[in-house]
């Protein structure tokens, strides 16, 4: 195996497993807060990755889509956490705390990334692999936050979208619910998701973490 791939997977493996772990664990961590227990009672309110991880959606998929693009691209997915929205106290806000959450942990997690790896500069910690690491997670955690955040079912943004909408508009998005997957790939093989959702916010993150983090930049260097 390549060199470099295997640097590239030892640098980015720490931040992907801590990115969709919490993320999948904040989905059920909220919905139990807000009355449905379902997640919990399956183990899955946890932060043991083997529990969230899909061997199709986490591994294969973006191993296959790094040697196809080159390293271009990667996209992957963990087991959807179950939720029963039904026993939420009020499944209409409920669902979208819950749909939320995951993207919020996924923009904490960028955060405290970016902490560390100021941190590192401010330590005059040189090892590469642990600057490459903290940038490296500070961009899983973007990137996995503003994808889930799209618009679409099942994404986090299609459903918080859809507590948002009136009825009839929310029943009618919800019927693209078992085609969301496909039309999202379809908008990723031809360039649109990136190009006019993932980059531009993308670098709105990027923007609002250091514009958070100025004053501790400040504080250690």
């Amino acid at each position: 195996m390549d060199s470099s791939l295997i640097q590239t997977i030892a640098v980015y493996a720490l931040p992907v497993i801590f990115a969709i772990t919490l993320h999948e664990a904040a989905h059920g961590y909220v919905a139990r807060l807000l009355g449905d227990n379902t997640a919990y009672v399956l183990g899955r309110v946890s932060f043991n990755p083997m529990r969230h991880i899909d061997p199709i959606g986490t591994i294969v998929i973006p191993i296959v889509l790094y040697f196809v693009t080159s390293g271009a691209f990667m996209f992957g997915y963990a087991k959807p956490v179950p939720v029963a929205f039904g026993n939420l106290r009020n499944p209409r806000w409920g669902s979208l705390w819950v749909a939320a959450a995951g993207p919020a942990s996924n923009f904490v997690q960028a955060l405290v990334w970016g902490v560390i790896a100021v941190a590192l500069a401010g330590f005059h910690v040189d090892e590469a692999f642990f600057t490459r690491m903290a940038a490296a997670g500070v961009g899983v955690n973007l990137v996995l936050g503003v994808l889930n955040l799209f618009p679409l079912p099942p994404l986090d943004g299609g459903r918080v979208l859809m507590a948002l909408l009136p009825v009839r508009a929310s029943l009618a998005l919800q019927r693209l619910e078992p085609y969301g997957f496909f039309i999202v790939m379809a908008l990723v093989v031809t360039g649109g998701l990136t190009r006019f959702w993932l980059s531009p916010l993308v670098n709105i993150g990027y923007a609002a973490v250091s514009a958070i983090l100025n004053p501790f930049a400040s504080f250690f260097l």
